[in-house]
């Protein structure tokens, strides 16, 4: 007997032996040999797989990637997709997977073993709470990227706001650290991801976070991270930090300048040297993370008051974007306020105005709560408005009383006449904004004569923005 059938048979008594699944493919992803455990658990037999494509049984493999790119790896979770197992409930497992060389360092196959049983229960439930967390943050890592972060998408026509745009559009074409400051509700957290998502970092991580929101104790491990047994309560394995998750791509640190004094001379060195130690750890990790950091703070103040490192301060405000509070762009107030109503519309498939009376309110509201604090009044006063028209009364009462509204002709604005020809007003200027200001456009979704349509312009004093 030849070495050739003499190895043949001892390979398939391993394959029969062993109660893991194997499968064998060629260099192509032609399946060449699979045994009986891995052929039952996919409800099949071995004429069915023997001779065809990978593909053809288990359509997400990974083998023909294997063996294209020369590699392999060990223990990794793979889920079928559904229908291509026996039993519907059992479909993931750990398999590795690894190709095969001749003497040339040439390919000649790929082979993967499949694990049917594990050494526990908790052994098994830990490899399914490991994969649910997986998918989990799989799913939100791709509810980030989904997300539209653009510089088009940015809402505002002041022309201070507009210098402030081109600076942060500047920023995303290079990679020094950003400093964002201004008021909360400005928009900060906005134009920072703006920053990362149209640069050249836009498909590596953006990892953030709060500065002020983690008790301090905690906040080294968030940032660098730790190693097993580092100290109590640390988990198994450890942890890598912010900075490592962001590696090739952008931290976002908010609220830095409520940062402990102590801990800005940690983030300082990570600045300088580029590179981390994790709790615990035995040498530093290289990283390579573009900061944009953000605060409500003066700074500037806390830095004469001792409160904030200077060095720290200079090397975070290479480039600094100043937000503008929204009581100083009032020409933008009235924009965002339909922004947000026209996202409203569009979400609910509604058709709901506002008066002229209640935007005028809005205008002449000094907002501290900024942009963010414009947003949730709309979303307020949509959820609780009457007849599909936001009035003054569906305003906070806050801002209704210190609005001086002005009347034309004492109780007659009471009228039914009066409040038919605003409400009948608001809905064709909302129309004509949703528009463009086209009129023929407009005429035809209002679904009256574009002569008609000019005469209200006239009657109700409507001017046509360009």
């Amino acid at each position: 007997m030849d070495w050739d059938a003499r190895y043949k048979y001892i390979f398939n008594q391993i394959l029969n032996m062993t109660d893991d699944g194997f499968i064998v493919v060629d260099k192509d992803g032609v399946v060449t040999d699979i045994n009986d455990q891995y052929c039952d658990f996919l409800g099949i037999n071995k004429s069915q797989a023997i001779g065809g494509c990978i593909t053809n049984i288990i359509s997400n493999s990974k083998m023909i990637d294997i063996v294209k790119n020369v590699y392999n790896e060990e223990g990794v979770i793979h889920k079928f997709v559904e229908g291509e197992t026996k039993d519907k409930d059992n479909d993931f497992l750990l398999v590795s997977r690894s190709c095969v060389l001749d003497e040339d360092e040439e390919v000649v196959a790929g082979v993967a073993q499949v694990k049917f049983r594990f050494n526990t229960l908790d052994s098994a439930k830990k490899l399914m709470k490991e994969y649910m967390e997986l998918e989990f943050f799989k799913e939100e890592y791709n509810k980030i990227n989904n997300k539209k972060f653009s510089f088009d998408e940015i809402v505002g026509r002041n022309s201070k706001f507009l210098e402030m745009k081109k600076t942060a559009y500047k920023a995303s074409k290079n990679a020094f650290p950003v400093l964002i400051t201004g008021e909360s509700g400005t928009g900060k957290e906005v134009f920072a991801c703006s920053i990362h998502y149209n640069s050249a970092r836009r498909d590596k991580p953006m990892v953030s976070i709060n500065c002020g929101a983690i008790p301090y104790e905690l906040l080294e491990s968030e940032l660098f991270g730790y190693e097993e047994g580092s100290f109590s309560g640390a988990i198994k394995g450890g942890k890598d930090g912010k900075f490592i998750q962001a590696d090739g791509g952008t931290i976002f640190l908010d609220e830095i300048g409520d940062m402990p004094i102590n801990m800005q001379v940690k983030l300082l060195r990570v600045l300088q040297e580029n590179e981390v130690d994790k709790i615990g750890g035995k040498s530093p990790i290289p990283i390579d993370v573009r900061v944009i950091a953000a605060t409500r703070r003066n700074l500037i103040e806390m830095v004469k008051q001792g409160k904030f490192r200077e060095d720290l301060y200079y090397r975070l405000n290479v480039i600094n974007i100043e937000m503008i509070p929204l009581r100083n762009r009032p020409e933008d107030i009235d924009l965002f306020s339909s922004y947000f109503l026209s996202m409203l519309n569009n979400e609910y498939k509604s058709i709901v105005t506002i008066t002229e009376e209640a935007r005028v309110c809005l205008q002449h509201y000094a907002w501290p709560g900024n942009i963010r604090e414009l947003n949730n009044v709309i979303k307020s006063a949509y959820a609780t408005c009457d007849d599909f028209v936001i009035q003054l009364t569906d305003l906070p009462s806050k801002m209704v009383t210190k609005h001086n509204v002005q009347k034309s002709n004492g109780l007659d604005n009471h009228l039914l006449k009066n409040m038919v020809e605003e409400y009948e007003s608001s809905i064709i200027k909302e129309y004509l904004r949703n528009c463009n200001w086209n009129c023929m456009e407009a005429s035809e979704k209002l679904g009256i004569h574009r002569s008609l349509l000019y005469k209200k312009i006239h009657k109700y004093g409507i001017e046509l923005e360009k």
